[in-house]
């Protein structure tokens, strides 16, 4: 069979791997970013609809709240993750070898060998992926317990002294004491007989010198951002001089204490077109980017690289929000993207970020001008901005300011509606009037979301008027970034050549295929075989040994670890290995036709079941336990129940 066989967009599978020329079905992006409640397989309508099905009828139904509304909308609100438990808890004091204040009253149970003796066994994570077990083998293999060195040991059953804890070998302690799945690794018998947590205090020790993770919001900032009274004098000196310059129009700020008024954002003075406030911003640092790639923002696997927070969300003190910006040592380059609507909601987030972190945790900050997500075009965010530059203008403006020497760099798409594009008057204006470092355009209008190809020449035609006017005023060149389609080595190559710009903006692609940035490196395209895959996730993945350092060794930590593993392969999984592939190089929206691998565990990698995801799961952190379940974000294809838990 050749590839002119196949319909268009159609990934041209070779004959001996064929299992039917019937395509997969399709995987949407689209709705999976725009969708509410996947449990019931729709958006915000379809649930209400439910509830008129199923409810009394609407003149005896009780009205929601403001804030039950509001819990109930948004994205993937359907996908709920429950933390797993021991089913016998230990308390946290006596866990880590601490005295419990509340003796016999505590709810929790202090008998350390009647929790040892139920505690599931140690999870020992594999050193090669050759120790990984295959497809067809018992994934129970990978976590036994040899009864013999159990016996040598003296330790209870549960303890495996094989296991690597990934906390202890970072901290020198690990904070979860005898509740952590990789015991083993801190543990030893006690000359009277109990088990005893080990310490190594020179790590400890090394470990303040050379913190971890940095970019922690100080307890007494979260306060002041929850109560409205954390100080933030650039805002209130921008938001007067936007007042005069207004020609006295009230720029007060609303209930957040933050920004302007709803009724004056109704007005559609705040929105206007109106001429941008003059500033220079000689002093900011230069961003040199040229050559450099680029890994997208990323809200579903993402939130430990570049991440995406709303700015309201952060004025608030959102623990979860602000968790976002921690930043790990292995980052070498780490921006936070903000979105929002609002001028003083904008400055306000980011001269906090600027504040408490500087230049030294924050390389630079980018603001969401592309989303195409009802719920944030709605509120006026993400690509709504794109038909309000005025406000925009300001928006920019103003958080220059507030960052002081931090770069702030835009995000940005073709225009709002399709046919009409209108980035190539918004990038100008953008590189001339609002100190800006960097841009980077995605080559699709916001009603095209992810159909359609991106128009690459287009992205040329915008770059061409940015490098116009910054010959024009004797400007400095910034980067621009091109960004769409994005999925093999030749194509970033294409792309760059096609569009002119600096380099290109890996999202999707990155998240199919994460070894696509040494493709581009390297200038080839890799055909990568299933054993090389586990072997990346093992070692260059943070999946398996970085996140439970960083949401914990314990079983709801490990278990939140594996909802981000199998987060993961709901995206990995759509890579058709190059070697079953006709025509070259792949395409990102090309469909595959039901297909098999060259081996077993090529076929398990390319599964779209979420069973077989967990399965995947099982091969590096230990049989699932009993009520676990995994609800994944494209599609409720779920594991389990109807809920996922984590």
């Amino acid at each position: 069979m050749t590839s002119k066989s196949y319909p268009s967009g159609t990934a041209a599978i070779k004959a001996e791997f064929l299992i039917s020329l019937e395509p997969r079905a399709v995987i949407d992006d689209d709705s999976a970013e725009n969708a509410t409640n996947h449990v019931n397989g729709g958006h915000r309508g379809n649930r209400e609809d439910e509830d008129e099905r199923s409810g009394p009828p609407p003149e005896k139904r009780q009205k929601l709240s403001k804030e039950e509304k509001k819990k109930r909308s948004g994205a993937n609100k359907g996908r709920r993750f429950g933390k797993m438990r021991d089913e016998l808890e230990l308390c946290w004091k006596v866990a880590v070898g601490n005295t419990c204040e509340f003796g016999d009253e505590c709810r929790f149970t202090h008998d350390i060998d009647g929790y040892l003796a139920q505690k599931p066994r140690d999870i020992v994570f594999p050193l090669s992926v050759d120790s990984l077990p295959v497809p067809g083998v018992s994934t129970d293999e990978c976590t036994v317990v040899s009864e013999d060195s159990t016996i040598a040991s003296g330790l209870p059953p549960s303890i495996n002294s094989s296991a690597i804890c990934p906390v202890f070998s970072e901290k020198g302690e690990c904070r979860h004491g005898l509740k952590c799945r990789f015991l083993g690794a801190h543990v030893k018998k006690s000359d009277s007989g109990s088990v005893e947590l080990v310490r190594d205090d020179e790590k400890v020790a090394q470990r303040k010198i050379e913190s971890s993770e940095v970019n922690f919001l100080p307890p007494n900032v979260l306060k002041q951002l929850r109560s409205k009274k954390c100080p933030q004098p650039i805002t209130e000196a921008y938001l007067k001089e936007l007042q005069a310059s207004e020609g006295g129009k009230k720029a007060q700020h609303n209930e957040d204490a933050t920004t302007f008024t709803e009724a004056e954002l109704a007005d559609g003075d705040a929105q206007k077109d109106t001429p941008d406030v003059p500033v220079r911003f000689s002093e900011k640092k230069r961003l040199n980017w040229k050559g450099l790639t680029y890994l997208a923002p990323l809200t579903t696997v993402g939130n430990l690289e570049t991440p995406v927070g709303l700015a309201t969300s952060f004025l608030q003190g959102s623990k979860e929000e602000w968790s976002l910006v921690r930043r790990h040592p292995s980052e070498r380059t780490f921006g936070v993207q903000l979105a929002g609507s609002k001028p003083g909601t904008l400055t306000a987030t980011a001269e906090t970020i600027a504040r408490e972190f500087g230049p030294q945790g924050v390389d630079f900050v980018d603001v969401n001008c592309g989303c195409p997500i009802d719920l944030v075009f709605r509120g006026g965010s993400g690509s709504a901005l794109l038909d309000t530059p005025g406000k925009l203008s300001k928006i920019l403006v103003g958080m220059n300011k507030a960052l002081g020497e931090i770069p702030l760099t835009v995000k940005l798409r073709t225009g709002v509606k399709e046919g009409r594009n209108t980035a190539h008057k918004l990038m100008p204006r953008l590189a001339s009037t609002t100190g800006i470092g960097a841009m980077t355009l995605h080559g699709r209008t916001r009603q095209q979301r992810y159909t359609k190809l991106a128009d690459w020449d287009y992205i040329r035609e915008c770059v061409d008027e940015v490098r116009a006017r910054e010959a024009e005023e004797n400007l400095a060149p910034m980067p621009i970034f091109g960004g769409g389609d994005c999925f093999s080595s030749q194509g970033y190559w294409e792309s760059i050549e096609q569009g002119g710009v600096d380099g290109v903006m890996v999202g999707r692609g990155a998240l199919i295929k994460p070894w696509i940035f040494t493709e581009i490196k390297e200038r080839r395209e890799w055909d990568i075989s299933a054993r090389e895959r586990l072997e990346l996730a093992r070692k260059v993945r943070p999946h398996c040994l970085f996140f439970p350092a960083h949401f914990g060794s314990d079983t709801a930590g490990v278990n939140t670890t594996r909802r981000y593993l199998c987060e993961s392969l709901s995206f990995t999984h759509r890579y058709v290995p190059i070697g079953l592939l006709e025509v070259l190089p792949a395409k990102l929206n090309d469909r595959p036709p039901a297909f098999r691998g060259r081996d077993e565990l090529e076929t398990l990698l390319s599964s779209p079941d979420s069973r077989d995801w967990v399965r995947i799961s099982e091969m590096f952190l230990g049989k699932v336990p009993e009520g676990w379940s995994f609800t994944p974000k494209h599609k409720s294809n779920s594991y389990g129940a109807e809920e996922g838990q984590g």
